[in-house]
C-alpha cells in the first residue's frame, strides 16, 4: 500500500461532492501503487461500475462489472488470460469483492495503475464539462507525482487536452510522446483512443497503440 495516496483523498471526495451524483460513491485509482509500468488515465466513474454503489463492500476501482477493458488489459500484456477469461463469463452481479481484489492484485503485479481524471461519479455516460476536468487536474498531478508510473496513457481528446493544457486530437498523434511536467520531474504522456461506447471502433488501434507504447519501458 502507498500511504501516501491517502492523503489525497480528500480532495477526490470534495470534487465529488461538488461535481458527481450524492447517490454514488467516488473511486480512487487502484493497482500498483509505487513506480508502476503505465498508469492508465480515464474520464470518470458511472454508476455503471459495480463499486460506485453504495452497498458495495469490496475495493472501489475503475471497471468494476465491465468485460471489455479487462480484455484490452489482457491483449496489451497486463492482465492475466485465465482471468480475463473468468471476467468475460461472469454476469455483472456475480463479480465479488473477493474476485475484484484478485483482478487487481493481477493488475498491480503486471505493473499497471488505473484511475481517472474527473473525479465525480456520474449515473451514466454522460458528457462532462471541461471545468470538471480543469478542476481536477491538481490532485491527479499529485497522484502521478505520488504513485511515479514511468508512462502515462491518456484515454481520448478532452482528457488528454486538460491534462496537457493543449488541444489535443489522438487520431493526429498516435504513439507520440508529451513531457507533462510535475515539480522538477518529466512524466511521458501518451494520448489514446478511448477505447469503450462510442469509441469502440478504435479499440483494434488502441490495443495496436498501446502495446507498443508499454514495449517502450
Amino acid at each position: 500500500m502507498n500511504l501516501q495516496i491517502e492523503k489525497i483523498k480528500p480532495a477526490i471526495d470534495k470534487l465529488h461532492k461538488k461535481y458527481g451524483d450524492k447517490n454514488y460513491s467516488i473511486l480512487y485509482g487502484t493497482g500498483c501503487v509505487k513506480n508502476p509500468k503505465v498508469m492508465f488515465l480515464f474520464m470518470n466513474p458511472t454508476a455503471r461500475n459495480l463499486s460506485t454503489h453504495k452497498n458495495w463492500r469490496g475495493l472501489r476501482a475503475s471497471w468494476v462489472g465491465h468485460k471489455k477493458m479487462w480484455s484490452l488489459f489482457c491483449a496489451v500484456g497486463v492482465f492475466d488470460k485465465k482471468l480475463n477469461d473468468k471476467v468475460q463469463s461472469l454476469k455483472t452481479n456475480n463479480w465479488t469483492p473477493e474476485f475484484v481484489e484478485e483482478i487487481y492484485q493481477d493488475l498491480a503485479k503486471h505493473g499497471a495503475y488505473a484511475t481517472g481524471l474527473g473525479r465525480c461519479t456520474q449515473p451514466d455516460a454522460r458528457a462532462l464539462p471541461d471545468i470538471i476536468f480543469r478542476e481536477s487536474r491538481d490532485v491527479t498531478l499529485e497522484e502521478i507525482r505520488l504513485v511515479n508510473p514511468k508512462i502515462i496513457i491518456s484515454f481520448g481528446n478532452q482528457v488528454t487536452s486538460n491534462l496537457l493544457r493543449q488541444p489535443i486530437k489522438v487520431s493526429e498523434c498516435r504513439r507520440k510522446r508529451y513531457d507533462l511536467m510535475i515539480g522538477k520531474k518529466s512524466y511521458a504522456v501518451y494520448p489514446t483512443f478511448y477505447p469503450v461506447g462510442m469509441g469502440f471502433r478504435n479499440i483494434k488501434k488502441a490495443i495496436e497503440d498501446m502495446r507498443k507504447i508499454i514495449r517502450l519501458k
